[in-house]
């Protein structure tokens, strides 16, 4: 049995592609495009959408390339908090200038940074210093009084009017962000007002992935979105707006639904009418249309709720905060009609670590059959579990040595004569290499390591929280990472 795939990725990026391409259209031949979630490395849709390449949104954008210029929106608040992007481990604004590395990396035209809720913070007015030191063109936009509620404020030259004009010369503009509360929306509608003071026609739409407005409210697929979005208190939801426009039914989010009354009078004070009913209306996402296995969907999706969950949970232990989210984590498993024994790497993690007493970890490969691993004298469970892992994949059985000791015990041997670490064991990371090491003249070695592709998309579980080194390279791996909510030792401090 291998990994179903659920979802069409070329039929999708064709679709979406074209679906823009029409609202250009529709809007004159200037569109304002607000790209929520992520441009790359997309891996929450990748998971719940089996089939769905963590760089289709980016390769859809690429089809589109002459077209599209990209703004990149950063909150001065974030800058003057050095808010940190979880999933990367930097603040906000270095986001930004990797952003704009990777993006002109790849042939974007990125055309400038805007500073939104400026009001003279002094780490932004070092960001934008630092900005222009590097070339890069910056506007700023400011807070609004009243806003959003004040609409006859916000759409003046009161409000939307001191924001500076940012200038763009391509018909699709893409406003993105390192994270949630950037001001993208804002942004894209105080453009509309320069825009439309200027004669020039443009409109604005919305990209979000999920939750997907074409499925049932209570698909699997939709709940691993609220499940993704705990932090957020986000809630998928009915959207009413387009119910009474069409009599048909949709999904949406709360935050959309509650912006709606007052977007919907923003864009019809900014050029007399709004072209949409409701926020389904406004996005413009094609998912929904390219998935081609729903059963495999939402069999993936259920898993990822349990990944969440775990997560949660390992959060709560690390953190003692967020136990109103595993709260709402759980029942979400219970809405998806899923628990956390339907993991079969925790299954087999939780019988072995009942007869061993150390910690286990288990990755179940592409083809359904779970291996395990503990910790051992030179292997921490980590490693171990995955060259098991390994192993198995290459047909190699599972007792046999294929890193010699001349790769392990120089490298236990400087983490704690030289590195003044306690813990002689390898990590995964440092396994690998010693492997690599071993390939060199060993055949077997390099047999084994040639199956690390393979790992892609597993799924891995452990009976203990891992260390952050183990956890980060197991992600980098493309693997899909579980731990119990707990530790292996009695401490205070575990990084």
């Amino acid at each position: 049995m291998f990994m179903r795939v659920g979802f069409d990725n070329d039929k999708y990026i064709s679709m979406q592609a074209e679906h823009i391409r029409n609202r250009i259209d529709q809007f004159g031949g200037k569109l304002y495009l607000e790209f929520g979630g992520k441009l790359f490395d997309d891996l929450h849709a990748s998971r719940v959408l089996p089939g769905f390449k963590p760089d289709a949104k980016i390769s859809m954008l690429k089809s589109l390339m002459d077209e599209v210029e990209i703004i990149i929106a950063i909150n001065a608040n974030d800058i003057e908090q050095n808010k940190i992007r979880g999933d990367l481990g930097i603040t906000y604004d270095e986001d930004v200038l990797r952003l704009m590395d990777v993006l002109q990396g790849m042939g974007f035209y990125v055309g400038s940074v805007v500073i939104t809720q400026y009001s003279g913070q002094p780490a932004a007015d070092a960001f934008r210093h630092r900005l222009n030191s590097l070339g890069i063109t910056s506007y700023l936009h400011y807070p609004i009084p009243g806003y959003p509620s004040d609409i006859e404020r916000i759409v003046s030259d009161d409000g939307y009017g001191k924001n500076e004009y940012v200038e763009t010369t391509r018909p699709l503009v893409v406003v993105t962000a390192p994270g949630p509360g950037s001001g993208k929306m804002a942004t894209c509608l105080s453009q509309l007002y320069h825009e439309n003071k200027r004669g020039v026609k443009a409109g604005y739409a919305k990209y979000e992935t999920f939750p997907v407005w074409n499925l049932p409210l209570k698909h699997p697929v939709n709940i691993a979105y609220e499940a993704a979005t705990l932090d957020l208190n986000d809630a998928n939801v009915i959207d009413p707006f387009h119910l009474e426009a069409y009599n048909k039914v949709t999904v949406n989010y709360n935050r959309d639904v509650e912006i709606f009354p007052v977007l919907k009078a923003m864009m019809e004070r900014i050029s007399g009418s709004c072209p949409y009913q409701s926020p389904t209306d406004m996005g413009v996402n094609m998912a929904g249309f390219a998935i081609v296995d729903d059963e495999a969907c939402k069999e993936a999706a259920r898993k990822e709720i349990v990944r969440r969950y775990f997560q949660a949970a390992n959060d709560v232990k690390s953190t003692g905060m967020g136990q109103d989210q595993v709260d709402k984590c759980e029942l979400l498993m219970n809405q998806a009609d899923v628990s956390v024994n339907d993991l079969k790497a925790r299954s087999a993690v939780l019988l072995k670590e009942e007869t061993t007493g150390a910690p286990v970890g288990a990755i179940t490969l592409p083809n359904g059959e779970v291996v395990t691993g503990k910790t051992s004298t030179n292997l921490g469970a980590a490693a171990c579990t995955l060259i098991n892992a390994l192993k198995a994949l290459a047909g190699i059985d599972l007792d046999a040595d294929v890193i010699s000791d001349e790769a392990i015990e120089p490298i236990c041997e400087l983490k704690t004569s030289v590195l003044n670490s306690n813990n002689p064991r390898l990590h995964s990371d440092e396994t690998i290499i010693a492997l690599a090491i071993s390939s060199a003249t060993n055949q077997v070695a390099k047999q084994v390591l040639e199956c690390v592709d393979q790992l892609r998309g597993c799924d891995a579980f452990f009976s203990v929280i891992i260390s952050e080194t183990d956890e980060q390279f197991y992600k980098k791996l493309g693997m899909n990472l579980s731990c119990e909510p707990k530790y292996e030792l009695h401490r205070y401090y575990h990084k």
